[in-house]
C-alpha cells in the first residue's frame, strides 16, 4: 500500500511522506504495533513510468512471550516496487 501511494505522488518529497503515512495507517488498521517503524522510500527513478521502492521495517516486541527463549524483539522487513504513474506529471 505504501509503494502504491508513493507511485501516484507528484514529487519525491510527497512520495516519501505518502509512503510513511500509508504504512503507518495500514499497520494501525491491522492492529500491528511496532516498537520501531522505519519506512524508507527510494525515489532515485521517480519520473513518469519510472520506479519507486518502499521498504517497511517493523520491530516487534517478543517480551510478552515468556519461556520460549526468543530474543527481546524481532525486525520484520518488506520491500515493494511500483511503477510511477505514467500519466501523472512529476517534478
Amino acid at each position: 500500500q505504501a509503494a502504491r501511494a508513493a507511485s501516484i505522488a507528484r514529487d519525491p518529497a510527497t512520495a516519501t511522506a505518502m509512503a510513511q503515512q500509508t504504512a503507518t495507517a495500514a499497520l494501525g488498521s491491522d492492529n500491528v504495533t511496532c516498537a520501531q517503524l522505519s519506512v524508507s522510500t527510494d525515489t532515485a527513478q521517480f519520473q513518469p513510468g519510472g520506479l519507486v521502492a518502499v521498504t517497511v521495517t517493523c520491530t516487534v516486541s517478543l517480551s510478552d512471550l515468556t519461556g520460549l527463549r526468543l530474543p527481546a524483539s524481532e525486525s520484520i522487513s518488506s520491500r515493494f516496487v511500483e511503477v510511477v504513474d505514467t500519466y501523472r506529471s512529476a517534478t
